[in-house]
This record gives C-alpha cells, sequence and structure tokens, in this order.
C-alpha cells in the first residue's frame, strides 16, 4: 500500500525522465488527474490520456523533450506538503518558484490549481509540489 500516491506520481515522472523514456504509465485518482491535467496546461507534457480499464484507471503521460539537446523540459519536480508534515499557505503567503519561472500546485477548496491562479482567486491552500 501506498501511503503518498502524490510522490509516488512524482516519483514515476521524475524516473521515467532520468530513464528517458517518452511515455508514463501512472495508477489514476483524482488529485492525479487534476496535477497531469495542471501539467499539460503549463507546457510541462506533451499529451496525457486517462483510461479507465480497470478498476482504478491509468494515466498515460507522454513526457515532452528539448529537440536540440534532448533534455526534458520537466527538471525538478518537488514534493512539498507530506502526509507526516503538511504546509498550508494562505492567499498572499503562497510561494513564487524561481521567481515565477516554476509552478506550485496547490490544493484549495476550489480546486487544484497553480499558485498564481489561486493568488488570483485570493484562495490559500496546501502546496502539494513545485515543479520547474
Amino acid at each position: 500500500m501506498i501511503t503518498d500516491p502524490i510522490a509516488d506520481y512524482l516519483t514515476r515522472v521524475r524516473n521515467a525522465i532520468m530513464a528517458g523514456h517518452r511515455v508514463v504509465e501512472i495508477p489514476a485518482s483524482k488529485i492525479k488527474k487534476e496535477i497531469t491535467k495542471i501539467l499539460f496546461d503549463q507546457g510541462y507534457i506533451l499529451s496525457y490520456k486517462f483510461e479507465d480499464n480497470n478498476v482504478q484507471g491509468v494515466i498515460k503521460i507522454a513526457l515532452k523533450y528539448n529537440k536540440e539537446t534532448k533534455a526534458s523540459v520537466i527538471k525538478k519536480l518537488q514534493r512539498v506538503s507530506t502526509p507526516g508534515l503538511r504546509k498550508y499557505f494562505g492567499a498572499n503567503d503562497l510561494p513564487r518558484v524561481l521567481n515565477g519561472l516554476g509552478i506550485a500546485i496547490v490544493s484549495t477548496s476550489k480546486g487544484v490549481m497553480t499558485s498564481k491562479q489561486a493568488r488570483q482567486q485570493h484562495v490559500g491552500g496546501e502546496v502539494l509540489c513545485f515543479v520547474y
């Protein structure tokens, strides 16, 4: 049993990038689907597909690489809030990642969104991870 499914998600993506894979498969959940949609909207992944062929379902993510250098677009995935130590921030205190070059994914009362979107909607929440 996995105690931290979001950390597992980030680790699977990180490992696939380090191994140079084009596609990674991850067991699905609602929050993982929302994180995947954010990564796609922000341009960190090429595409994604949700498959509900079994009980849990699977998320297939096509990773994005630079054409010339063959380096991944995602440089770092960092888990912030863990099950043992939750990190909550108010709307005015939400962190900026690399002075706005990266994103912080936040779970708010209005859904999962980036810290920039949360700041615009004046909602705080739990900072799940940093991506840059």
